[in-house]
């Protein structure tokens, strides 16, 4: 078979071939080099590639975009650079002859942009007193991991929305209601996850069973249970003690202890990362926090670190000393650590205006009007301290800086 019958000219094999199969992995259906096809291909021999339809010109386009700069690389100064619609006619052909779109996976049924509005719905409703709203996230969040984990431009948000989990079974939990006295609790059945279907063959598109939809906001009422400091303990206690390390913390603590040594604080916050990220330095989340200790923008230059052009917040050393030298300040302003977490989490202004208004000095007179995500923030990283370290709050030192 010549050259010619390939369908695209050998100048657009040999200059684009490579970078096309970098992008489109194992999903080539033949060869590219630019003497023709493999001795031994269905091709070579003769056979016409699959029946395919015309794929969409934004696709290809996607495909082919980083191609020019390829061009402008290689090609002679004097040589006239390809204009974009020959770019994409030649692609097309190239595309028809081998591409195998049945191997390809299916483009995802949900749509994507709409995404990050539910992820920031998800969030807001974090922020809720009423853990009632918290528990019925559980399967939304189940819903969408399987998306985000899919869509390279939506993976910063799995450590983020992983690390929140455990938010969602302890509601689940502390959300029950108490039995009556002398009666005997009827067991819990956990719902099934809402999850996408799996395909049972490669030509059926994976479809999600239902839209997925973040439940409405309970209005909040005066028969509102607010769980008892010693419920959270026992919840957080029960959770903690089944998980092992995250992946990537036997790397990063023994890493990550000096730094807070450095700044003064106790090394067994180093923790915090855990909750926050899973020690996943890229993590992102919808609000703008990012890193191991999810700094949001204006807190990580408040600690020194630059945002633009290179956000220095996805440096795990110099996330972990920021962090690091905010809660040594936030201690600093509220003389104990549950305070400090709490603002460190709910916003140290937020923190200070309940303390005034309720004439309160301890996280757990305020806990109560706090964002449902503070009031298990700060008993889960006590319940996480003393399974990894094996102290608690109440035993950590203040800064010795």
């Amino acid at each position: 078979m010549s050259r010619e019958s390939t369908g695209a000219s050998p100048g657009f094999v040999s200059r684009f071939g490579p970078a096309i199969r970098r992008s489109l992995g194992g999903f080539i259906h033949a060869e590219i080099v630019d003497p023709g096809f493999a001795e031994g291909h269905p091709l070579r021999e003769g056979s016409k590639a699959p029946a395919v339809k015309r794929i969409p010109r934004s696709i290809l386009l996607a495909v082919l975009l980083p191609l020019p700069r390829v061009v402008v690389a290689q090609a002679p100064e004097a040589q006239p650079l390809p204009s974009l619609e020959s770019l994409l006619n030649e692609g097309q052909r190239w595309w028809d002859q081998n591409i195998d779109e049945e191997a390809l996976p299916p483009l995802p049924e949900l749509d994507l942009q709409q995404v990050e509005p539910l992820l920031r719905q998800v969030q807001d409703r974090l922020q809720a007193e009423n853990l009632l709203d918290v528990a019925e996230l559980r399967r939304v969040a189940d819903a969408l991991l399987p998306w985000l984990e899919r869509e390279t431009a939506l993976r910063p948000y799995v450590p983020w929305l992983r690390a929140r989990l455990d938010y969602f079974k302890a509601a689940e939990i502390l959300a029950r209601p108490l039995p009556r006295p002398g009666t005997i609790p009827t067991p819990e059945v956990t719902p099934l996850p809402l999850r996408p279907q799996k395909p049972t063959s490669p030509e059926q598109p994976r479809r999600p069973p239902n839209p997925i939809t973040v439940p409405s906001q309970q209005a909040p009422g005066p028969l509102q249970r607010v769980p008892t400091e010693a419920q959270q303990r026992k919840v957080w206690s029960d959770i903690t003690i089944v998980e092992s390390w995250p992946t990537e913390a036997r790397r990063r603590v023994p890493q990550l202890k000096p730094i807070f040594r450095e700044e003064g604080v106790p090394e067994e916050l180093v923790w915090v990362a855990e909750v926050e990220s899973s020690f996943d330095p890229g993590a992102r989340s919808p609000a703008g926090a990012a890193g191991l200790y999810q700094l949001m923008p204006e807190t990580a230059r408040a600690q020194g670190l630059s945002t633009f052009p290179f956000d220095q917040r996805y440096r795990p050393e110099k996330n972990a000393r920021a962090s690091a030298r905010y809660l040594r300040a936030l201690h600093r302003r509220f003389k104990d650590w549950p305070l400090a977490l709490a603002a460190y989490n709910a916003g140290e202004t937020r923190v200070a205006n309940l303390l005034s208004r309720h004439r309160a000095k301890t996280f757990s007179d305020i806990a109560r009007y706090l964002p449902a995500e503070t009031q298990m923030y700060v008993p889960r990283i006590d319940a996480l301290l003393q399974r990894r370290e094996g102290r608690s709050l109440a035993r950590l030192p203040g800064p010795t800086r």
